[in-house]
């Protein structure tokens, strides 16, 4: 039996960890077990996960099976972008020069600020009240 080529990466993003594996397919998207329209329904995170794709005009030539856990949905949406790029730089070395040029191969390293006591949320300030 022939064993087909996999590349898989991981992508970070926020508390979001994305596990991506491309197979040669006919370009359909998995997402832990579902379907990707379902799994991320906002349209604006669609965009964001298929840009290295489209960048490198490779939308069906592989079947990309997701896992991803934490965060938000626009975290993983990050998070998984990130996968993919990595991916398809293991795919073929020849990408990494476009791929890096659109930034997709950077990890996007802002997080959540965390709150400090006497302040109401990280730098908000309560309330003063003169009289």
């Amino acid at each position: 039996m022939k064993e087909t080529a996999q590349y898989a990466a991981t992508g970070r993003r926020k508390n979001s960890i994305a596990r991506v594996r491309l197979v040669a397919g006919d370009g359909k998207i998995t997402v832990n077990g579902r379907p990707f329209e379902a799994y991320f329904p906002r349209e604006s995170n669609r965009l964001i996960i298929m840009q290295p794709l489209e960048l490198v005009k490779m939308e069906s030539k592989f079947s990309i099976f997701i896992n991803v856990c934490g965060g938000g949905l626009t975290g993983q949406a990050g998070a998984v972008k990130l996968a993919i790029a990595r991916a398809l730089n293991n795919y073929d070395a020849s990408l990494r020069s476009p791929l890096k040029k659109a930034k997709f191969l950077v990890r996007d390293a802002r997080k959540r600020e965390r709150k400090k006591y006497g302040r109401k949320r990280a730098r908000r300030r309560f309330q003063y009240t003169k009289r």
